[in-house]
């Protein structure tokens, strides 16, 4: 049945460092758990997967606030954003290995490979020149491009959820199905969230 859905910095480098290091030799022992494991789809995977990626480069970003002279505000939604997003990496890589998926690996999870376009790259991801723009701004400045790259990279992981829930079989393995709704709710309500905070740099005084 097809469903649909009802409309960085050292610290966080540190914290993706603990987890991304996932050798492709670790696989789960076999065991009786693998029949209620099967009930999930290549589409499945594929979101999974991009989604390490996509969380992973939104992760890296959010790290950079402390240093590059962030609004408190800011500051403090980029630790929310480093804490709930480094935590559902693990979630995706646990869910994958206990499949034995392949696991994205840490030279493909920061920033897209050279050459990569916008076509193989996940919806709403930062290109290179995006990122280095991003890395040479500071205060008010920083606060303008973050919003704005957060708020298309936020758009790119609710474009994914609804390529999964509009794939066939996709979303219904029940670990995927309530990350896939959690990651649209979170992140439709963080858009409007940024969007109020850009509005409020509009009003303040240059």
């Amino acid at each position: 049945m097809r469903k649909s859905i009802l409309s960085a910095g050292a610290p966080a480098l540190a914290a993706l460092a603990t987890i991304v290091c996932i050798s492709a030799a670790q696989r789960p022992a076999p065991g009786g758990s693998d029949s209620a494991r099967r009930n999930y789809t290549p589409a499945d995977v594929h979101f999974m997967s991009g989604m390490i990626a996509h969380h992973a480069q939104a992760v890296m970003i959010a790290g950079w606030a402390p240093s590059h002279g962030a609004s408190a505000s800011l500051r403090a939604m980029c630790e929310r954003i480093v804490v709930g997003q480094t935590d559902e990496i693990v979630l995706m890589q646990r869910w994958l290995r206990d499949r034995r998926e392949a696991v994205p690996q840490p030279d493909t999870i920061y920033r897209p490979m050279p050459g990569m376009s916008m076509v193989t790259m996940m919806p709403g991801m930062l290109t290179d020149a995006q990122l280095a723009q991003l890395d040479s701004a500071r205060g008010p400045n920083f606060d303008r491009l973050f919003l704005n790259d957060m708020i298309q990279h936020h758009q790119g992981a609710i474009t994914m959820v609804n390529e999964l829930f509009g794939s066939k079989g996709g979303g219904e393995e029940e670990i995927v199905f309530r990350f896939a709704s959690d990651v649209y709710a979170d992140q439709t309500t963080e858009i409007a969230r940024m969007n109020h905070m850009l509005d409020a740099l509009k009003r303040s005084p240059s």
